[in-house]
């Protein structure tokens, strides 16, 4: 594949992934879009459901599968390994976008927060999740997370070079900070509906299981230096946690 091509999806393939997101923040938040998660139910709850649950499994096989080494190896025999990053965030975007396109509302509220005060707090954090999400993908690498850097380096003419691993800023604190702004923004709501649940719900329990798969891969990637650096940092929550049974113990010998 040409360079300037392979570039170009590159680009195209960022666009997508990002327009993905931003469409989901309005589409989790209720902010400014036609149809949101919470949008009232105008069909069965049961089909709604089976729809639902089917959407959420296509996007988790999708963002899975395709993250692993193995699938990697096999995927780069077919396409350029320059335009493996970009394909994979473009297959993500179109995977939510396919989501929050066929979503089913099923009606039904579980908590609605009332009080201004409590629903600006709620918002904020809504806020916060996702600030916390974008801000961890460049204290790492933006750009090489979502396929850029490397399909500028084909641009170029020069070889790919995997980043060193390291625990810049909120990675010294806990060691998935994305997942950590994903169930923030997923559950900080001042109107939880039964859809908005059943995704919060499906989505947290993918994360918690995803998070040991990429460990593993992690472990064997970096060996002892990821090893050390999990048992220090706690994975999802501050001062908890592995490093606090760890300091626990230190001061009882």
């Amino acid at each position: 594949m040409n360079r300037i091509v392979i570039f170009a999806y590159g680009i195209v393939s960022y666009a997508v992934g990002m327009a993905s997101l931003l469409y989901g923040a309005g589409w989790l938040g209720n902010i400014g879009v036609p149809r949101s998660i919470d949008s009232a139910r105008d069909g069965g709850l049961g089909v709604a459901l089976l729809l639902n649950l089917a959407l959420l499994a296509l996007f988790v096989v999708q963002h899975s599968v395709m993250a692993r080494p193995a699938f990697k190896r096999w995927w780069t025999r077919i396409i350029p390994p320059a335009a493996e990053r970009s394909t994979y965030v473009l297959l993500s975007g179109l995977a939510l976008g396919l989501l929050m396109w066929l979503w089913q509302p099923m009606g039904g509220v579980v908590w609605s927060v009332e009080s201004t005060a409590g629903a600006a707090v709620l918002y904020g954090l809504y806020g916060l999740g996702w600030t916390i999400l974008v801000a961890s993908t460049f204290m790492l690498n933006h750009f090489d997370l979502f396929g850029l850097r490397q399909v500028w380096l084909a641009l170029r003419g020069r070889p790919y070079t995997r980043l060193e691993f390291a625990t810049p800023a909120l990675y010294r604190v806990v060691r998935h900070p994305i997942y950590v702004g994903w169930i923030t923004l997923m559950w900080a709501t001042p109107t939880m509906t039964v859809a908005h649940l059943v995704f919060a719900l499906a989505s947290t329990t993918y994360i918690l299981v995803a998070m040991r798969i990429e460990e593993r891969d992690l472990v064997a990637e970096h060996g002892r230096r990821y090893t050390d650096y999990r048992d220090r940092v706690p994975a999802l929550v501050p001062f908890g946690g592995r490093r606090a049974v760890a300091d626990g113990a230190r001061r009882a010998a």
